[in-house]
Parts: C-alpha cells; sequence; structure tokens
C-alpha cells in the first residue's frame, strides 16, 4: 500500500496563536489572507528603528513576513514573479522582530541558532516557499500595495492579499526544522 500525498493545511494569515502552535515541521500549508513583504533593507531600517527606541511603521503582531522582491507586474498582472529570498540575509535581524510579535517567515534555505532560539522562545514558525517557483508563486498572489518606504523599490515593505500560497513548515515553535529532520532520517550528515 502506498501513502497518499498530504493534503495541505489552509491557514488564514495574519496567523492566529492557536494556528502557530499547531504547526509542525513538515506541514504542507496554503496561507490565505494578507502577509508583509521584506527583504535585507527593509528589515535593516526596522531593526534601526527599533535599536533607537523609535515605533515600527507597521504593526508586526501577528504578521508573517514573506522574503521576496517581486518582479514588477506585467499588464494585467499583480506580481510578475514573487520567489523566495534566501532567509539567512535576514538573521541578524530577525530576532529583534520576532520579539515585536512576528509570527511567521517565509524564506528559503536555513535559519540561525538565533533565529531559532528567538521562535521558540516567543512563538513563531518560519515557511520555505519552492524556489524556482516564481511564476507559479505569483499566481496565489491576489493583491500588492507598497506600505512603506517606497524609495527601496523591491525592497520596500508590501502587503499583499494572498489565496492558497503554497509553503512548507520547515521550523516550528518547538524548534523542530525539516531540514535537520531529513538529513537525520536519511543519514546524511549536515
Amino acid at each position: 500500500m502506498t501513502q497518499g500525498v498530504a493534503q495541505p493545511l489552509k491557514i488564514k494569515v495574519p496567523l492566529s496563536r492557536e494556528d502557530v502552535q499547531r504547526l509542525k515541521a513538515g506541514d504542507i500549508v496554503h496561507l490565505t489572507g494578507a502577509v508583509l513583504t521584506g527583504r535585507d533593507a527593509a528589515h535593516k531600517r526596522m531593526y534601526d528603528l527599533l535599536e533607537k527606541g523609535e515605533p515600527l511603521p507597521v504593526d508586526l503582531k501577528g504578521q508573517v513576513i514573506y522574503y521576496v522582491g517581486p518582479a514588477p507586474a506585467k499588464p494585467g498582472q499583480v506580481m510578475n514573479s514573487a520567489g523566495p529570498t534566501t532567509s539567512s540575509r535576514m538573521d541578524k535581524y530577525s530576532p529583534r522582530l520576532i520579539e515585536e510579535g512576528l509570527t511567521g517567515m517565509i524564506g528559503k534555505g536555513y535559519r540561525s541558532d538565533a533565529v531559532v532560539e528567538a521562535m521558540k522562545k516567543h512563538g513563531c514558525v518560519y515557511f520555505a516557499a519552492v524556489g524556482g517557483a516564481a511564476a507559479l508563486i505569483a499566481k496565489s498572489i491576489k493583491k500588492s500595495e507598497v506600505l512603506v518606504w517606497e524609495d527601496l523599490g523591491t525592497e520596500a515593505v508590501r502587503r499583499m492579499e494572498v489565496e492558497n500560497f503554497p509553503a512548507i513548515v520547515i521550523i516550528d515553535t518547538e524548534g523542530n526544522d525539516l531540514y535537520k529532520i531529513g538529513r537525520e532520517k536519511y543519514g546524511k550528515p549536515g
């Protein structure tokens, strides 16, 4: 008998505390609702504001941020291409943003121990979007608007409305890491 493919969990974003806690490493999800976007430059600006004791221009409580620099839309499209950015580029800033209430991050690749510890302490999950599927991912984006820092171009903080955005939970609130689990399961050294 063969195992079937698990049906994706339908998850509303922003994330409720209950959803954050119930998600486990390896869960396949379809996210629907509003997510924020931001990459290196936006993360640095947010981090710098917090370090100066200044408020952020966007409320991060319960929010999911997608590490993406979307390609400009062609006529008739909301977004042309929206593939994930390597998440480790945000690792310096992420623990501080998680402290501010960020409950989810979407990107690709590994996360540092400091990020994982902040996720466990404050209740945050890390999702992976499939690299190389940027055009397909863009089809799940129904609306996009710049919230702040338009001067950053594609790195501006945006609010995107998504429907059935495909992702996989890589690291859950207990620190379980699908990348490590996979290496252990198949005997591959890390």
